[in-house]
């Protein structure tokens, strides 16, 4: 019997090599709200979190949908140059869909940039559910967009787990009563998901099978 049927996945640093396009995109809404060193050392520690909340703290205003908007601009429009899939992701969601394990992904991305980078990178039909920040009203760390998923996928929480990059993916996976798995190539460092209470650290994608229980190719 396996450990878990149910893998959740974080989109972005997790699955899809996004890092440079999300800096980029950043840098560029930002160039002129943000002190003079700005830079990808600044972002870092808080990708993952919701686009409107980082924009607020970046550029220390309250309004920010003109920040947003660019943002989002230069991010689609460079979408297809910078998105890739890391190592072998493609590999394992196929193997882990073709034994049955039920898929889903869990995102702070609107649902438009969601489903252009699973469209893009063909792993969209793999997952039985995708939970955007359109589709909650709390994004991560708040439970919610992870029992949103649940409930799509009619899994049980006790044999579930949650895999991301950042601690926000961690602290909703955990806030939802799933276990965790943080992904060591996480530009935060595998340290600050351990410290955060990640239940395993994957340093390949291949090692979910041996925490699914699995045997790998």
């Amino acid at each position: 019997m396996r450990a878990y049927d149910t893998v959740l996945f974080d989109l972005d640093g997790t699955i899809l090599d996004t890092n440079e396009l999300i800096i980029i995109s950043f840098l560029h809404a930002l160039k002129d709200y943000t002190e003079e060193g700005f830079s990808r050392d600044h972002i870092i520690p808080f990708m993952g979190a919701p686009l409107v909340e980082q924009m607020k703290r970046f550029s220390g205003l309250e309004e920010v949908d003109h920040l947003v908007d660019a943002y989002r601009e230069i991010n689609l429009r460079l979408h297809d140059e910078y998105v890739q899939l890391f190592d072998q992701v493609e590999e394992v969601l196929a193997k882990l869909h073709e034994s049955g394990v039920k898929l889903g992904v869990v995102t702070t991305k609107m649902r438009l940039t969601t489903d252009k980078g699973l469209a893009f990178t063909n792993i969209a039909k793999y997952m039985g559910a995708v939970i955007t920040i359109d589709d909650v009203k709390h994004a991560k760390p708040h439970a919610e967009p992870v029992q949103k998923a649940l409930e799509g996928l009619g899994a049980d929480p006790a044999r579930t787990l949650m895999v991301g990059d950042s601690t926000v993916d961690i602290q909703s996976g955990l806030n939802a009563g799933v276990k965790t798995v943080g992904v060591a190539w996480s530009l935060k460092g595998e340290q600050v998901l351990r410290n955060v209470g990640a239940d395993y650290i994957i340093h390949s994608m291949r090692d979910i099978y041996d925490i699914v229980g699995l045997e790998s190719r």
